[in-house]
């Protein structure tokens, strides 16, 4: 689209009077569909016009950019969370095995050393307590 530019009134023949016509009615949209991150700046507007121009299209690229980022990170966060839910599926004991451990409690697993040591002070206390 080629129009005269809204903003210092280039009479020059270039796409980027189109986006900057819709940023100065506060379109961002029709910026965006006029070619706002892919239009280059016309050489005969002043340096305000251009400035303007530059910020809404610098502050457009940081949005996208950031949307890329947290794109990413959810997609890293998701694949992690499968990646542990699987690990947890393929280390817990079928029902059977769980009764078998209850049964033999050398089959049960091992506590971690810190629980197991929670525990056997937990156990101590409890046998302090309760008379025999």
């Amino acid at each position: 689209m080629t129009t005269p530019c809204p903003c210092c009134g280039c009479t020059a023949t270039a796409t980027i009077h189109g986006v900057v016509a819709a940023l100065c009615k506060g379109d961002i949209d029709a910026a965006l569909d006029a070619g706002l991150l892919d239009a280059s700046p016309c050489p005969t507007c002043s340096t305000e016009c251009a400035a303007t121009w530059q910020a809404a299209r610098d502050a457009r690229l940081v949005a996208l950019a950031a949307r890329d980022r947290f794109r990413a990170r959810e997609a890293r966060l998701a694949r992690r969370r499968q990646e542990r839910d699987a690990r947890r599926t393929t280390a817990r004991p079928s029902p059977a095995e769980e009764a078998d451990g209850a049964a033999n409690p050398a089959a049960a697993p091992a506590l971690p050393p810190a629980a197991a040591a929670a525990l056997a002070r937990a156990k101590a206390r409890a046998a302090e307590r309760t008379p025999r």
